[in-house]
């Protein structure tokens, strides 16, 4: 009988904007105290969610329902400047979480948009980051979320056009957008695959790594959590069964019947805990040997905004910021 093994895939778990965004409600607390509001789910993660919660954090779904005058943190998503606006009408201590990569694309879409190009936004419709990046030039914006959607697009060819993508989004599934969107018109200009941010081209990279080598795939993430299930989606292009495993409790064994070699990976919002019930959970099931397959490394740090800067020698992040809350 072969023997079972475990393929961990690195990187993978928490990347620099939501160790960062963690950090940001962590220090507030400590600085200002409980409750700190924060407008929708910092990062897509129950588990984290839920431990900042206990520790003081509330989160809403709108800056409206936040008294006037309370410390805001905005999501690693970004807003829209309309929500900025209201936030300011509310006199909130607004405390802007941001990853800086969506950043970047809000800025590349007030550029765009200032030259007059339509933009031609790949992404999710309804996920927080696309409405964000659409709220920065409503007026100028198409959301396209499938090569479908792009091949309906009722536009003339010659019409002045930029894409921009959500950061999350799968690199294959995105390539073959934009493919077919230089295909139909000739004045389409874009950053190619760079707005995918780092940590989510990382991670589904090493999901085309482990793939081939496994007999099945798991990836740590919630439901929610759109690079997560952009990677169970990449571990099923590469013709290997995966699911996404929120945490142990929905496991299923039976997933494990026929197998022998299990790949296991985290999307960008889970934490390292999580990832060490699943494979203890694994060995309890035989799978006790694990081998390490690492694609990059990743050493790119986002320091929190000015105000809440740490002071002080050695590494005093947080302790769910460095991936146990």
């Amino acid at each position: 009988m072969q023997r079972k093994k475990v393929i961990l895939a690195e990187p993978r778990g928490f990347c620099a904007g939501v160790r960062r965004a963690i950090s940001i409600i962590e220090i507030a607390l400590e600085r200002y105290g409980p409750p700190v509001y924060v407008r929708k789910e910092i990062v897509h993660n129950h588990y984290v969610v839920r431990v900042l919660r206990e520790r003081g954090a509330i989160f809403v779904d709108s800056e409206d329902e936040i008294p006037e005058g309370e410390v805001c943190v905005f999501s690693a998503h970004g807003v829209s400047p309309e929500v900025r606006r209201n936030a300011g009408r509310r006199r909130l201590d607004v405390i802007d979480a941001t990853c800086p990569l969506v950043s970047k694309v809000h800025q590349q879409a007030l550029r765009v948009a200032k030259a007059d190009r339509t933009i031609l936004l790949i992404g999710h419709s309804g996920h927080e980051e696309v409405e964000g990046t659409h709220g920065h030039a409503p007026d100028r914006t198409v959301i396209v979320e499938t090569v479908e959607d792009a091949r309906a697009l009722d536009l003339p060819a010659d019409t002045p056009l930029a894409y921009l993508t959500q950061t999350t989004l799968s690199v294959d599934e995105t390539r073959e957008i934009v493919e077919v969107l230089r295909d139909r018109f000739h004045d389409l200009t874009g950053p190619g695959t760079d707005d995918i941010c780092y940590a989510s081209q990382n991670r589904q990279d090493a999901i085309k790594a482990i793939a081939p080598r496994s007999d099945l795939v798991l990836v740590v993430g919630s439901r929610n959590s759109s690079n997560s299930v952009r990677m169970v989606e990449v571990a099923r292009r590469s013709g290997t069964a995966s699911h996404l495993v929120p945490d142990v409790g929905e496991f299923s064994a039976e997933w494990l019947t026929g197998v022998s070699t299990v790949g296991v990976s985290a999307g960008a919002s889970a934490p390292d805990v999580l990832v060490e019930e699943l494979l203890d959970l694994l060995a309890d099931h035989g799978f006790r040997d694990t081998e390490l397959e690492s694609v990059a490394r990743e050493d790119i740090v986002f320091s929190p905004p000015t105000r809440l800067a740490r002071t002080g020698s050695g590494d005093d992040r947080p302790a769910s910021a460095k991936g146990t809350p």
